[in-house]
This record gives C-alpha cells, structure tokens and sequence, in this order.
C-alpha cells in the first residue's frame, strides 16, 4: 500500500493524563486514520507487555515510580472503526535498566509526542486466530 504525507502534530501531554487514551482521542479529534507516532518524556507507574503466544495474550509487567521515556514508537490505523494507537516504548528505571514492550498505560509526568499523519486507503486491524488484532497480511 502506498500513503502520502499529511499533517503534522507537535504536543506536549499534560502532566497526569494517561498517555495512550490521551493519543487515541488527539487522533480521533483531529480525524488522523492512519500515522506514525514518536514521542519522549517520562511515565509514572506505566504497565508495559509482551505477548505470549503460547497463551495468545498479553502478559503485563507492572513498573513502579518515574520512567524515563526513551523512546516510544507506534503507529495508527482503526480498529472497531475508530482510530487506534499501537505502540511500544523504551522505559529507562532508576538505576539505569532498561524496560520495554507493548504500552498498556502509563500516567504521564512529561511527554512530547510528535505525530505524522498518512494519507491513503485506511488500514483496519481485525482479530485473528492467533489473539491478535493485526492489518491484513498484503498490506
């Protein structure tokens, strides 16, 4: 599939709010079906997963305290007809471990997200056998 570039969004999240839900009603506000997302700050308290195939779920990791935000990168398409922010950070711990996943939540102590929007045919994530929602394979 081939997009163009469409809009792009600089923000800062303000302190407090739950990181994802916050992206997902930017996205659904300003209309973005389809971007990719990058952001840096830090997260108080963020649940991070991985996903056990075996099991076909989410296994969740529960951090205490002030995460650094090293890196977060995700995208959106729709899923359930709505926009939907899949992403997966970098977490750096107090003493200098490195944490990461799938982000499930994270309260917000600073975060600047930067968003690129893309232009083309909307991607839908769909359930799948394997307990995943994923794009169709040819996309």
């Amino acid at each position: 599939m081939r997009f163009s570039k469409g809009r792009n969004f600089l923000f800062r999240v303000p302190e407090g709010e739950e990181l994802l839900s916050y992206i997902n009603r930017f996205a659904e506000e300003h209309n973005v079906l389809i971007g990719i997302i990058n952001a840096i700050g830090s997260l108080r308290n963020p649940e991070i997963g991985y996903f056990d195939e075996k099991a076909g779920e989410y296994k969740v990791i529960e951090l205490k305290g002030t995460f650094e935000l090293v890196s977060l990168m995700g995208n959106i398409s729709l899923k359930e007809g709505k926009p939907f922010a899949h992403i997966h950070v970098s977490l750096g711990g107090p003493d200098g471990r490195l944490y990461g996943g799938h982000l499930v939540e994270g309260e917000v102590f600073v975060a600047e997200v930067f968003i690129q929007e893309l232009l083309g045919e909307p991607l839908e994530r769909k359930p799948q056998d394997n307990g995943l929602a994923l794009w169709d394979a040819e996309t």
